[in-house]
This record gives C-alpha cells, structure tokens and sequence, in this order.
C-alpha cells in the first residue's frame, strides 16, 4: 500500500490511506493490543499523522484505544463486522462530492444527482467487504509487518 487508492479518477486520500492500514495492522495481530509507534514503523509513515487517525478511527468506534502501561489500540469488533464502505464513508467525510449550495443554478442542474449515485456505486463495492477479506492471510500479513 504505497501512496494513495487510486480508481480511476476517483481517489481515495491519505488519511484513508493510513485508515485502512491501521485495520489491516490491527485485523492481522486480531485481539491484540498494538501502539500506534509499531504500525507507524511498519508502514514507514509519520507516528504523528497517524495518531490523528487513531483518534478519530477510535472516536468513530472502529477502534478502541487501551490507556496505561501496556495499553494500545484494537479492533472494536472483528474483522468480519467491520464493513470498508462504512470505514471509507467516515474516513472520506462522504456526503457531497461537491458543493452546489451556492451555484445559481443548483435547483434546476442535474448534477449533484449524478454525483450522489456515482458516489453510491463507488463506495458500494466496498460496502461488499469487511476488514476480514484485507487480512485473510494473517501469517503473510505478520511475516510482512515485522511479527511472527
């Protein structure tokens, strides 16, 4: 997972990006404990970045965070109950591709229409799949990311 999600011209942002990766971490050591300091090595990305995500991934109820010595974050739930569409829709702020409040011409243009059922076909693919069918092969996964 390099850079950005890229569908064709629909991209996906970096704090999706760092999202995702986060589950795929937690969902592959499921149950455990982990801080955010080892998934920020394995991915090589910024700790700093990330425990933004955390916070909000956890606020979101995706996560929960363990306070204290030897505390850390975790799935909420499993894997298999944690769907990506709704991962992305939070992660993505999805509600409006663009905002037509202000055009002169919103109430007559077919525009946000378009843009809402583009939008639902989009996410809709990943609404067909939880964290669980990113971490099906945890041993490659924890080999991959530095865990045995």
């Amino acid at each position: 997972m390099n850079g950005r999600f890229d569908a064709g011209a629909m991209r996906l942002t970096r704090y999706t990006d760092y999202g995702i990766r986060v589950m795929v971490f937690l969902g592959a050591r499921e149950g455990e404990l982990c801080s955010i300091r080892e998934i920020a090595t394995a991915f090589s990305i910024s700790q700093n970045h990330l425990m933004k995500v955390v916070q909000d991934l956890s606020a979101a109820g995706f996560i929960e965070s363990v306070r204290g010595r030897g505390g850390g974050i975790r799935m909420r739930s499993p894997a298999t109950s944690i769907n990506l569409g709704r991962l992305i829709r939070h992660t993505e702020g999805l509600t409006d591709l663009l905002e037509c409040s202000e055009c002169i011409v919103q109430r007559a243009c077919g525009m946000p229409s378009i843009l809402s059922e583009a939008t639902a076909a989009f996410v809709g693919v990943f609404d067909r799949y939880s964290v669980a069918d990113l971490v099906h092969r945890k041993d490659q996964l924890r080999a991959l990311l530095g865990h045995r």
